[in-house]
């Protein structure tokens, strides 16, 4: 098979490119629309079941030759999961769409064929599926999602370029005669070059007095020090002629600090290097290979301002999207309610009502949270100090027919007041709460709970808990847990840890959770145990007196 496009289906927005671009394939290759419409519709079926239920899923669409020189259009998608055994109704469906569907499942991979065969497959030449390949590859993007991920994946590239540099450059600097380490503003030196530990035989831990007295020479040690104090508080280079002694003899050599910029523009530690007085062309050539690495570093700033600006137009499209998507479905929804009202329940079935009317709800719901994602923004002018047991309280009210259905037990402790959107903390309480009733096998417990940390509390319970003075509040459940292998992906977008026949939701709660916290200030994490439950930790800044 000629490989046209390739997509990895890993959110919602991923089934839309799968849809659109098997479609403009089959037009393409001048299918009848009807055609068009099933191939695409078949595609996206057998996609959707890799969405819900898949692992590392990817689709090629693609041109295959069979004998006789007949072509078909093929796609082809590939999966760790048995997809046919988790949904074989959608198989089931897209066999009777496509009339054509081919699928395997063996070593732990699945491979599922849908294809179409050309009506004129003369017009199919080399050149025109070359140009094929070529109109996806350059085509302007569908939407804002797509035009993020094609510069993910550049980025992707060029980080990965970067890391070669940088292990390269990381060589280069192993292997040239100069002495080089970096040392942090509390003299500690994070880490030198194999050079500068085979000239000295043994390890500089602490840039001192009485480390550097050990191989710098007594009348220069004072200043090299002094320099070092300069250093760290104006933040400019330093550099001086010293004598290191090698061998019992002392050798002149140009010692230069120089701040280490972080990224964030900070200065946390700076770079030290010792360079013999006849070497100085030889740095300095090496210095020059370093230019491509700085090249690069300004290239990866560029893609990520980039990116920055485009996860804006994002959230504008999303709200844009979300809000005018609404009304349509609400008249769809309607008309469906009506149609069915004339039909028997056999008919609602051979029609698929119930599957479309679940769909349009699925539909609706989504809308509606990504229209409240796209919301959370910071409006100084809904912000006040908001009383969080109040917040909490309203929360519960809302839940309360799922309290009372579930017999659950919500205790609530004393909760601090804390300046913020009052709305947004509502919702925040509501979504954690209500997955703590949600994700439980048994009688829900859930316990509220807060209290104040600071630099010298006690934080080995959580590992990623902030630096500085913060109200803690912690809601713990006994439900189901999660492993430790999904903390990386918990909180992103569309992202569901179960099934969606088991558990209701989107994937989107939790991800709206970590953007009203940031929204805050706060930071948001968990620990979690399978059978036994989770916590939930929320950190927000203590009101300033």
């Amino acid at each position: 098979m000629e490989e046209i496009v390739k997509i990895s289906l890993d959110n919602e927005m991923d089934l839309i490119l799968a849809h659109k671009r098997s479609m403009k394939i089959a037009e393409m290759c001048g299918l009848p629309i009807a055609s068009q419409t099933r191939f695409s519709t078949a595609v996206s079926e057998v996609a959707r079941c890799s969405i819900a239920s898949g692992k590392n899923s990817v689709l090629v669409l693609g041109i295959n030759t069979i004998k006789a020189g007949r072509k078909e259009i093929q796609a082809v998608l590939t999966d760790q999961i048995d997809l046919r055994g988790c949904n074989p109704e959608a198989y089931k469906y897209a066999d009777k769409l496509s009339g054509s569907i081919g699928y395997s499942y063996a070593g732990g991979q699945s491979k599922t064929i849908l294809s179409h065969q050309v009506s004129s497959p003369g017009l199919l030449s080399d050149a025109k599926i070359n140009a094929l390949a070529d109109y996806f590859k350059y085509e302007p993007p569908i939407s804002a999602y797509d035009e993020i991920r094609k510069k993910n994946i550049e980025l992707a590239a060029l980080s990965e370029k970067l890391g070669e540099s940088e292990n390269q450059y990381r060589n280069l600097v192993d292997t040239i005669p100069v002495l080089i380490c970096i040392v942090n503003d509390r003299s500690t030196v994070l880490l030198s070059n194999h050079a500068f530990k085979a000239y000295l035989k043994t390890p500089l831990a602490i840039f001192d007095k009485k480390s550097l007295g050990a191989f710098i020479h007594h009348d220069d040690v004072h200043p090299i020090l002094e320099g070092w104090n300069n250093v760290k508080k104006s933040r400019r280079d330093f550099s001086a002629e010293i004598r290191i002694k090698k061998d019992g003899i002392y050798i002149w050599h140009n010692v230069s600090i120089m701040p280490n910029k972080s990224e964030d523009g900070s200065f946390k530690s700076w770079l030290i290097y010792f360079i013999n007085n006849n070497a100085q062309k030889m740095i300095v050539e090496a210095l020059k290979d370093n230019s491509e690495l700085r090249k690069m570093q300004l290239e990866l700033q560029s893609a990520n301002s980039k990116l920055k600006f485009k996860n804006k137009e994002l959230e504008q499209f999303a709200f844009i999207t979300s809000h005018d998507l609404q009304e349509p479905l609400r008249k769809i929804m309607i008309m469906i309610s009506r149609a069915a009202e004339h039909l028997t329940e056999g008919q609602k079935t051979l029609y698929y009502f119930d599957k479309i009317t679940l769909a349009a709800g699925r539909l609706s719901n989504l809308i509606s949270d990504v229209l409240n994602y796209s919301r959370v923004n910071n409006h100084d002018k809904f912000i006040k100090e908001a009383d969080l047991n109040d917040v909490a309280t309203q929360a519960l009210e809302d839940l309360s027919l799922i309290i009372e259905e579930k017999k659950a037990a919500v205790n609530l402790n004393g909760l601090p007041v804390v300046t913020g959107i009052e709305t947004q903390l509502r919702q925040l309480f509501y979504n954690l709460i209500n997955n703590a009733l949600k994700f439980n096998a048994l009688k829900p417990v859930v316990n509220i709970s807060s209290r104040i940390i600071s630099d010298k509390s006690d934080t080995a319970f959580d590992p990623a808990a902030p630096c500085g003075d913060f109200y803690l509040i912690s809601i713990e459940d006994n439900g189901i847990g999660m492993d430790s292998e999904y903390s990386a992906r918990i909180f992103d977008m569309f992202q569901r840890l179960h099934q969606k026949g088991k558990y209701s939701g989107n994937g989107i709660g939790l991800a709206l959770c970590k953007r009203i916290v940031e929204n805050h200030n706060g930071t948001i994490n968990f620990t979690s145990t399978p059978g036994k439950g989770t916590v939930f930790w929320i950190y927000l800044p203590i009101l300033a007196a």
